[in-house]
């Protein structure tokens, strides 16, 4: 997206100079919990989500390397969102007073770190809509795309066929469904030629087909970075 200076790369390494393994399933961070690091995810796969009056969880977010983590802990004393291991995983902890001295030797990071967090939220507003307004079948093909395209950021070589990494209760705590119904929905899919499934991995059989489904947007896309500060 950008290109960052030597000083940059340096500035990030050394948030990551501490790591911490977890083990699929392992929580990092409970909701309510205080809270007083940030994290960068170096390998794996993560989630965050918020735990309903029902009892039932709803996803919020996946994550995966690279991504910072518990950013919003910046601004609450108690942490707003459980984050937790989808596999097993590696995360960099840092401490707050780490993001003060970045945002004050490296504005321009500081911006960066903004942009993606905007990105990130138009992406939930995105999902929020999805769960208010769109169908189950739109939903589920939605949460496809978002973990293939991701995916694909990370390994250039990620194309139609990847493992999908979730089950299906997972994607139903993402999108208001049940497993039941994620199931139903992922075999219409395949009954429609828009998808394939074997031994764990999706193909995109009919990926335009899917993004109409979906009503999906690439919120990467289509960025507007020209007000960035300067390089220093």
């Amino acid at each position: 997206m950008v290109a960052l200076t030597p000083g940059e790369h340096r500035a990030l390494e050394q948030l990551e100079e501490r790591e911490r393994s977890l083990r699929r399933g392992a929580t990092l961070q409970r909701e309510n919990d205080r809270c007083s690091e940030l994290f960068i995810l170096r390998k794996g796969t993560m989630m965050s989500s918020v735990l309903l009056d029902d009892g039932s969880r709803q996803i919020l977010r996946f994550l995966f390397p690279g991504d910072m983590m518990g950013v919003s802990s910046l601004v609450y004393s108690e942490a707003p969102e459980t984050i937790t291991a989808l596999t097993d995983a590696v995360v960099c902890p840092f401490e707050r007073t780490a993001m003060s001295k970045l945002i004050t030797d490296h504005p321009r990071l500081a911006a960066l770190i903004m942009v993606y967090n905007q990105i990130e939220r138009a992406a939930l507003t995105d999902r929020l809509a999805a769960l208010g307004r769109t169908s189950a079948k739109a939903r589920v093909a939605g949460i496809l795309l978002e973990m293939r395209n991701r995916m694909r950021m990370l390994d250039k070589a990620t194309n139609a066929t990847f493992t999908l990494g979730l089950t299906q209760e997972e994607i139903g705590d993402a999108t208001g469904l049940t497993a039941v119904h994620v199931n139903r929905m992922l075999r219409q899919l395949e009954e429609e030629g828009i998808i394939a499934r074997e031994a764990g991995r999706v193909t995109l059989t009919d990926e335009r087909a899917l993004q109409r489904a979906a009503n999906f947007v690439d919120r990467y896309a289509g960025l507007d970075l020209g007000w960035l500060p300067a390089a220093r």
